[in-house]
């Protein structure tokens, strides 16, 4: 269950009602049978410096027919006691409340009510292949990546139609990966993984020629069973659920053996590049620390021992200060466009408070960031007439890094459009050399960002 007690609640993070921990919470291996699933497994060889993790939702947990683990987090569990829920099968609760649609107080879009997960979760029936070997990770030594090696991924489903969508689901005679007959949010691991499945050592030593096996883990998150829907039509109560299942994901994730970096993420629209239409976000633990959140850090760490102060902290502080570029401030986070943002249309989230993962984060924070992040959301698809396509990348602290502490929560929002219908190509400048050339000043996508919210307040 989930509790509105931040980590400086009155039981503090390991009270009574606390969270499992992250080094005790369940990881367990490939194929485990269903009686061990809420086994404690062994802790991690390394502790994870710096880490303080606030309440914890506790998912229900079940099995796929090829080992692979799948967790059921509940719409009840963030709306409290007037949430309205309802069992896999459609049977109502016992709490009452207000349906919603995007502006609701419960559910999905549509006003749906809670699907209450399963307490014991139905079995997948299905005659799945077993799960592959673990991909490939190459190092490049001109640009210091792990280049990750998957040709499994070749066979992954590619947009279905929506009545063979795997995330939808099951029903009669169309088994699909989510067992139950509804749900809220879901998460599993991914059939076709680009790190894992196995969660054992970290990379090996980089050099030329190196190889290493990609272990790690690559999970689905879908953010509810209506296939039409997108995040921003969800309502604050659903939006809340996933930030419950982030936070959760992140903390389990980050206690597990050889795992350095854990990305939440979400590709909305075929012009990004997604495979399946179905809402749906994923969530990666990497083996390393990738090159990008390297650099973030070294950064960092550079400002730090060149002025004593935090740089996500001066750069937040910076652009408070001009005022031109922040689309809202609340009393937990800032959404700003970036000084030299590098899309046509970008937009940071940043909290007010130094925190370095999601799981961090208080119960006051996560309840705040549900309500911005659907904002922003709605925001973006106010620009057009059409939906638009987006990555919404949460950048975290590496799980073990010893300068893990000078890295601050953000996500970073970016899309493609720079008009109706015109898209930005990463062609040559920006894709052989990183060079980027911006189509679109900053401080104007901020003012259409802060236009396109007062419409769509209006209208609310």
């Amino acid at each position: 269950m989930i509790s509105e007690d931040g980590p400086d609640g009155p039981d503090g993070p390991d009270g009574p009602d606390g969270p499992e921990d992250p080094d005790d919470a369940a990881k367990n291996p490939a194929g485990a049978a269903p009686d061990q699933e809420r086994t404690a497994q062994p802790t991690p060889e390394r502790p994870t410096p710096g880490r303080t993790p606030g309440r914890l939702a506790r998912p229900v947990r079940g099995r796929l027919a090829d080992g692979r683990e799948l967790l059921y987090f509940s719409d009840a569990d963030a709306a409290g006691p007037a949430g309205k829920a309802r069992g896999p099968g459609g049977d109502p609760g016992e709490s009452g409340g207000d349906p919603g649609g995007p502006g609701g107080e419960t559910g999905g879009a549509g006003g749906a009510a809670a699907a209450a997960p399963p307490v014991a979760p139905p079995e997948d029936p299905r005659d799945l292949p077993a799960r592959p070997d673990a991909s490939e990770l190459r190092y490049d030594p001109l640009t210091g990546e792990w280049v990750s090696f998957a040709a499994h991924r070749q066979a992954r489903t590619h947009l279905p139609p929506a009545d063979e969508c795997p995330l939808c689901p099951s029903r009669d005679g169309q088994p699909t990966e989510v067992p139950a007959a509804d749900y809220d949010v879901v998460v599993f691991e991914n059939r076709f993984p680009s790190f894992g499945p196995l969660q054992v050592n970290p990379v090996s030593e980089p050099r030329l020629g190196a190889v290493s096996p990609a272990h790690g883990r690559c999970e689905v998150i879908a953010f509810g069973a209506g296939h039409a829907d997108s995040f921003g039509d969800l309502g604050p109560v659903r939006a809340r659920t996933v930030v419950e299942a982030w936070a959760q994901r992140t903390a389990e994730l980050s206690a597990m053996p050889g795992v350095e970096q854990v990305f939440a993420f979400e590709n909305r629209g075929a012009d990004i590049g997604v495979t399946l239409h179905h809402p749906h976000g994923q969530i990666y633990a990497y083996p390393y620390v990738p090159v990008r959140a390297l650099t973030h850090l070294a950064r960092a760490v550079a400002h730090r021992e060149r002025t004593g102060r935090n740089l996500m902290g001066d750069i937040l502080e910076f652009e408070l200060g001009a005022g031109e570029r922040v689309v809202e401030r609340g009393e937990h986070w800032t959404v700003l466009v970036p000084f030299a943002a590098r899309m046509p249309i970008e937009a940071h989230v940043v909290p007010n408070r130094h925190v370095g993962s999601l799981d961090e984060l208080s119960a006051a924070e996560r309840a705040e960031l549900a309500a911005v992040y659907l904002r922003l959301l709605r925001t973006v698809d106010a620009l057009y007439a059409t939906p638009t396509p987006y990555i919404a990348a949460w950048f975290q602290a590496p799980t073990r890094h010893p300068d893990r502490a000078e890295a601050r929560l953000h996500l970073q929002l970016t899309s493609p459009r720079r008009a109706e219908n015109k898209l930005k190509y990463l062609a040559g400048s920006e894709a052989a050399m990183g060079a980027f050339i911006g189509d679109v000043t900053p401080e104007s996508t901020a003012e259409r960002l802060r236009q396109a919210a007062a419409r769509i307040g209006a209208r609310a």
